[in-house]
C-alpha cells in the first residue's frame, strides 16, 4: 500500500529504510519528483523500469548528496566535470561520465557512463543524506508521460507501484534536468534545462556540441525520445497568429478542446478550456507539466498549444513541447 507523507524528518528517515529494503520512493527534485532506488541495487532498479513501463536500456540519472561522491560513481573524470559540479551542484545539472565497474548495467541501461546529478531541492538531499548512497531516480510517471511537479501527480498515476510518496510541494523548476556528456572529446549537450548552454560554456571555456549540430539515435540519456512528455489526449501546436483559426477548426469536429495560451487571447466559448501560461520563459517551465496535466484530466478531444517564443531562452520548454505535440501549419 502506498503511503503519501509530508516530507518531515520521520518522514524522510522511513523512505531512507525502504530504499534500504529495495523498494521505490517518489521524492520531490527541484525540477520534477523522482522515483527512486537504491542506485547499487539492481534488483530495486529494475523495479523502477516495471513501474514506469520503461524500456531496459534507456539509462537512468544517479543522484548522489555532493560532488565529492563522483569519484564514487565514475572514472576518467575530467576538469571540466569538476568545475560544473563547483558551478551549478545542487542543481538541474546531470552530468555524463564513464562509469566505475561496480555501477549495474540495470542502471545505465547497458552502457558505459553513468549520468550523475545532485539535486537543489532540501527533500532530495536530506534524502540522500540518510540513506548514504546514490539513488537512481528518473521522473516519477508512466514512460513518455507527463513529468510530474506535484506529489498528487505520482500518486494518481503510479499509485501502489511506489512504497512512499515524499511530499516537499510543487517542483521549482518543473523541467527535467540538462544533461551533459562529457565521456567524448568535446562536451555535448543531451537535453536541455534551465541551467543555459551559455552558462555551462561560461565555465567550460570552450562550445558545447549541440544536439542540432550533432543528432543521434542513440538514448544516451533521459528524455532523448523524439516523443516524450506527451499528455493521453492529442496534443496539437500552432503558430500565435494561427491559434484562433486552428481552434474553430478543430471545434467544427470535436466537441471540447483544450488551449494552451501563451499570449493570444481567444474570444468566450463554453466549448474552449483555455489556460494562460506565464510569459517569463522560467515561470512558463515551472507551469507546463501541471497545465498539461489539467488539461488532459478534462473530457477534451484535442489541446492545442500556442507555441511561445524560439529563442534560446526558451530552449527548454520548446524542446520539451516539440516532443509531446505535433505541429500544425
Amino acid at each position: 500500500m502506498m503511503q503519501l507523507k509530508q516530507a518531515d524528518a520521520a518522514a524522510v528517515a522511513e523512505a531512507a529504510a525502504l530504499l534500504r529494503q529495495g523498494r521505490l520512493v517518489a521524492f520531490p527534485t527541484e525540477t520534477v519528483y523522482g522515483l527512486g532506488a537504491d542506485a547499487r541495487n539492481a534488483e530495486a532498479v529494475r523495479g523502477i523500469f516495471a513501474a514506469k513501463g520503461r524500456p531496459a536500456d534507456h539509462p537512468l540519472i544517479v543522484h548522489i548528496a555532493e560532488a565529492a561522491q563522483l569519484d564514487d560513481w565514475a572514472t576518467h573524470i575530467p576538469q571540466a566535470a569538476r568545475q560544473l559540479a563547483a558551478q551549478f551542484w545542487p542543481g538541474p545539472l546531470a552530468l555524463v561520465l564513464p562509469k566505475q565497474a561496480a555501477v549495474p548495467e540495470a542502471v545505465t541501461g547497458g552502457q558505459q557512463t553513468v549520468a550523475l546529478r545532485v539535486p537543489g531541492h532540501p527533500v532530495a538531499l536530506a534524502l540522500l543524506r540518510a540513506f548514504g548512497g546514490g539513488i537512481a531516480a528518473p521522473s516519477a510517471n508512466r514512460f513518455c508521460r507527463i513529468s510530474p511537479t506535484h506529489a498528487a501527480h505520482v500518486a494518481d498515476e503510479l499509485g501502489d507501484a511506489v512504497a512512499m510518496i515524499l511530499d516537499g510541494g510543487p517542483c521549482q523548476v518543473g523541467v527535467e534536468s540538462t544533461i551533459v556528456d562529457l565521456s567524448g572529446t568535446q562536451p555535448r549537450l543531451l537535453r536541455p534545462g534551465h541551467i543555459s548552454p551559455a552558462a555551462l560554456e561560461a565555465v567550460l571555456g570552450q562550445s558545447l556540441l549541440l544536439p542540432e549540430a550533432a543528432p543521434s539515435s542513440d538514448i544516451r540519456a533521459p528524455g532523448m525520445m523524439a516523443v516524450h512528455y506527451a499528455p493521453s489526449t492529442p496534443a496539437l501546436r500552432c503558430a500565435p497568429e494561427r491559434l484562433q483559426t486552428q481552434a474553430q477548426a478543430l471545434l467544427a469536429t470535436h466537441p471540447h478542446i483544450g488551449v494552451l495560451a501563451y499570449q493570444q487571447n481567444l474570444p468566450a466559448d463554453p466549448r474552449l478550456h483555455i489556460l494562460t501560461l506565464p510569459t517569463a520563459a522560467a515561470d512558463y517551465a515551472q507551469a507546463l507539466y501541471a497545465a498539461l496535466r489539467t488539461l488532459d484530466a478534462l473530457p477534451l478531444a484535442r489541446i492545442l498549444v500556442e507555441q511561445p517564443p524560439q529563442t534560446e531562452a526558451w530552449r527548454a520548454v520548446n524542446d520539451r513541447l516539440n516532443k509531446a505535440t505535433t505541429w500544425l501549419d
